[in-house]
């Protein structure tokens, strides 16, 4: 079998993998550079907040055990951190919201406790607990985040290590058919790549592989924004989830720092710049959390669109009306990436069907 695999993000990358680990004559076609589209600018969390409904839910928490089994296959590796985060909220509305929350995923066994402001002080010394106050603190020791290029380079070379073959700077820009059937993807330079089965994971490009609208999955991307400090001295070692902003390490003593109030005021046709306001406030709102960052000024900023199918859900799986096509896109690659990818090379080699993937095929959006 050959298969070609569109994009090599935290999805395609680890698909490639489990394709050429299974013997798979695999074809990686990146646009740009590895793990250079969505993935290189993700808050990269592995978690499973908030994520309805309940096989959605159950879905993640699978991706956050293929993690910690990933990590035990990969000796040594350096791009998963099982740190586990902090969080806690003030206001009546959201202690509500925290309540309600924390009851539902206590009811479907997901790893989370309340924890007093003694606790929080020993699992992150820096936080300034006046500015916790007495707000109500959930710790969940199970979560934690990736380096995603990091890991998107380390599957890449594990699967040219078992012969797949890895083409930077290639654009496809539509697909070959014959006969009902896709059989090769063509490129903006005109060059032609044959193979039995496309696997777009593309991303937030992925409504731009085929030019067929038929075969156009559609989506509803949002924009993200995050900051990153420059080195600093604090032992902030979780991610850390106060009511205005969330942070974590991100390597050599930097912090990734975001707001959700930032993602509405920032646009991807924004040059992103440390010194925009936008920044200055993300750092603002992260010294009152954790106040060495008082004097600290944004290193880098960046600016990325997040790629969701229409319906907020997952969509992994065949196109219909067309073989050799199977698209994977979906808003929790992060967390679900080492997942899909035994699922997914599963389905393509050996033809099973994985059941818990059946509520989140791309079949919805075709009528």
């Amino acid at each position: 079998m050959k298969a070609i695999v569109i994009g090599a993000g935290m999805i395609g990358s680890g698909i490639a993998y489990r394709l050429a680990e299974a013997g798979v004559d695999v074809i990686i076609l990146e646009a740009d550079r590895v793990g250079g589209g969505t993935s290189g600018i993700s808050f990269a969390w592995t978690n499973s907040h908030g994520k309805e409904p309940r096989d959605y839910h159950e879905l993640n928490v699978s991706g956050m055990k293929a993690h910690a089994a990933l990590a035990e296959e990969f000796p040594g590796q350096t791009w998963f951190h099982a740190s586990g985060s902090v969080a806690w909220r003030k206001t009546p509305q959201d202690r509500e919201a925290m309540m309600e929350n924390f009851e539902r995923l206590q009811s479907w066994g997901y790893a989370i406790e309340w924890i007093d402001r003694k606790q929080l002080a020993e699992l992150e010394p820096d936080i300034d607990l006046d500015h916790v106050g007495d707000a109500m603190i959930t710790y969940c020791h199970e979560e934690g985040y990736v380096d995603p290029v990091v890991y998107c380079d380390a599957m890449v070379k594990a699967a040219q290590k078992r012969g797949a073959k890895l083409r930077v700077g290639v654009k496809v820009t539509d697909l070959a058919m014959r006969n009902g059937a896709v059989t090769a993807v063509k490129a903006e330079d005109g060059a032609l790549y044959e193979a039995d089965v496309v696997i777009n994971c593309a991303g937030r490009w992925a409504d731009t592989v085929a030019r067929d609208p038929g075969l156009r999955l559609p989506l509803a991307p949002t924009t993200g924004f995050i900051v990153f400090t420059p080195p600093v001295a604090t032992g902030v070692k979780r991610l850390i989830h106060a009511p205005d902003v969330n942070l974590r390490p991100d390597g050599a003593g930097r912090l990734m720092v975001l707001t959700n109030a930032a993602d509405d005021l920032v646009s991807l046709d924004m040059r992103p710049s440390p010194t925009m306001p936008q920044a200055l406030d993300v750092m603002r709102l992260a010294s009152e959390v954790i106040p060495a960052l008082a004097t600290v000024k944004p290193e880098a900023a960046r600016i990325t669109a997040r790629p969701i199918p229409k319906d907020g859900l997952s969509a992994v799986g065949p196109t219909p009306r067309v073989k050799g096509y199977y698209v994977v896109v979906t808003h929790s690659g992060i967390t679900l990436g080492p997942y899909l990818a035994k699922a997914v090379a599963d389905e393509i080699v050996h033809g099973r069907t994985r059941q818990e993937l059946e509520n989140f095929r791309p079949a919805r959006f075709f009528n």
